[in-house]
Parts: structure tokens; sequence; C-alpha cells
């Protein structure tokens, strides 16, 4: 939790001020979703030097142009429902410590089409638990996606990962490929992850946005991978996935796994959940499934943007301290 009240009313200040220079007020019958700022050509003054980004939380992203940032974030409350219906006003953001240049639209996103990445730990410690796992995701795949415009492929990995089924629309196909996963050997789990998004929601392309979730079944212990924590996370960033994890330690403590689940996370702006039981994993499921379908999108040109391939944080926080932002931390500045 970020305690500098300093920090907090500059960036509710420069954010506020962008906000009003930028957008007329909206009436009261005036809706949130679908808010349009107006484009200003006076940039906001940068924050103050020495002033520490949080690091608390951050900002999903992808780039729509050549300098423009769509963040992608969900709201919640302290018992985890979906807050809709809010407004650009409602929230204060900063990307590389300035205020945005102009913020160019705001609205809730929830049609917007699915490319997901059903990652599932094979390795010989989930094996009991296996056939669970396989119903659940099946279940998922089939109440989320729901259009044609939505995607998805299905990956397994013990000491090597190996998908069982590429980007299609077929559920049919889908399940086939969750069925066709054995469990067995190791587990090189940052490996799996670092090729997910290296090898398929990296190069993954079209005409129209699109919203890119892995969804990680797992334990998260690894003992076989040749890449480090750090990696996996970095190319995750670099593909702009959110990674919501599922759990399968089934003790009542938290172990070193878990944590390396909650890294992954809250480093890519997803969540992890730890249902209590593996017939309760069609809870998470469907949890994560709402939460795709619940998200706002922030669009914005950053000030001082330089295609230097740096990582620039971002700092994004909700007025209403009740509510929780979750979202990513950042983005890579590079170039289309």
């Amino acid at each position: 939790m970020v305690r500098n009240s300093f920090y907090f009313a500059l960036a509710a200040t420069m954010w506020m001020a962008t906000a009003a220079a930028q957008q007329p007020a909206p009436s009261a019958a005036q809706p949130a979703q679908g808010t349009q700022a107006q484009p200003t050509q006076d940039a906001q003054s940068a924050a103050q030097p020495g002033n520490q980004v949080p690091t608390d939380t951050g900002a999903s992203v992808f780039r729509t142009g050549a300098n423009e940032v769509s963040l992608i974030f969900t709201v919640t409350d302290k018992h985890g429902h979906y807050i809709p219906n809010l407004k650009q006003s409602d929230f204060a953001l900063l990307d590389d410590q300035k205020a945005p240049a102009h913020v160019n639209s705001f609205h809730q996103q929830i049609n917007l089409p699915l490319r997901v990445g059903l990652v599932i730990d094979a390795s010989t410690s989930i094996r009991r638990r296996f056939e669970f796992e396989q119903q659940s995701a099946t279940e998922f795949l089939l109440q989320v996606l729901k259009s044609q415009a939505d995607r998805a492929f299905v990956m397994g990995f013990d000491v090597t990962p190996t998908v069982t089924q590429d980007w299609t629309d077929d559920l049919d196909a889908l399940e086939q490929g969750v069925n066709r996963l054995r469990p067995g050997g190791g587990t090189a789990l940052f490996d799996a992850v670092y090729t997910a998004c290296r090898d398929k929601l990296l190069t993954e392309r079209g005409p129209e946005p699109f919203r890119k979730a892995m969804i990680l079944v797992s334990d998260g212990d690894d003992n076989q991978s040749r890449v480090y924590l750090s990696e996996a996370i970095k190319e995750c960033q670099r593909a702009e996935t959110i990674i919501y994890a599922i759990s399968t330690n089934w003790t009542p403590s938290r172990g070193p796994g878990d944590k390396v689940l909650q890294e992954l996370a809250e480093q890519t702006g997803g969540e992890v959940f730890w249902p209590p039981s593996v017939e309760e994993m069609a809870t998470s499921f469907e949890s994560i499934g709402e939460s795709l379908r619940s998200q706002y999108a922030l669009d914005y040109t950053p000030a001082d943007f330089k295609t230097d391939g740096s990582y620039r944080t971002i700092y994004l926080y909700c007025y209403d301290r009740r509510y929780q932002v979750r979202a990513k931390k950042g983005y890579f500045a590079t170039a289309q």
C-alpha cells in the first residue's frame, strides 16, 4: 500500500488537470461507457524528480499506434466483486512518472474478442487430480469462447511444453486438445510460460483489437526450467498477456509454488485463485471468465514517448480507495 500522501496528491492533481482539459464534464444522465476524451495540444508537466513510482499496481498494455497506449484493467471491491460503470474521472494515471499528453478514449471493454492460452501442468506431481483439471478446463472453454471472433490454444507441460491444439475457435477441437494431455515427468513451468508467450501469444495479430490472456493451471513448482521466472514474466509483458493462475496446491499453507503464481499474476495484471479442492476448480474458472468480460480500456498518448525499447512504468489507481485496480505494471516502448 502506498503511504506517500504527497505522491497521491501529485498524481491526482496532474490527472484531473489532464482530464479537465481534454473532455467535457459528463451530465448526470451521461453513461460512463464510451466516454470520449478530447485531445489537447498542451501536455501536462512531468512529475517532480525523486518521486518513486508505486509498484502496487500498474496497467495491462498493448500498443494501438506508434505512440498510443491502451490500458486494460479490472476494478473490484474488497469482496472481489467487479465494479462497472466507472468514469475516467474516477482514476488517476502516471506513465513514466508523467501525466499523459492526452487521453483518446475511456470505456468498458465487455465484448472485445479473446485470445486465450490454456496452459496446464501435466507433470507427475498433479497426476491424481489431472482428470478433474481437464474437465474444468473444458467447461471453461465452452463457457468463455462465445463467438467466432474468440480463439484459444491448449498447451500441456512437464519437462517440455507441448501444444495439443493450436489457435482455433472450434470448441470440439479444443476439447480434444485438453483430452490429449497426459501427465508425467518433471516440471518446467517457467519454460512453458515463456514458450507460450514467445511462440503463440506474441505472434498472434489481427485487424481488430483483442484481449490476450493465459490461463495457467499448476501448483507453481518448477524443477526443470532453463529460463528464470523473471525472463518468463518479461516475455509475458512483451506479449501483452495477462496471466490468470489456478493453484492446484490443496494444502492449507501457501508454499513456494504459490508465491511463484502470485508473482506471475501480479506482474502481468492478472489474479491467482486458490480453490480449496479440485472439485472447486470450476468456480475459479468461472471467476476468470467474469474478469475477462468485466474490464476497462483507457487509450492515451504518453508524454515524452520514445520508441527506444525501454520499460515504462505505469501507475493507475482509483480515487475511491474501497476499490482495487488490478493491472500490469508497465510496458516496453517498442515500435510497431
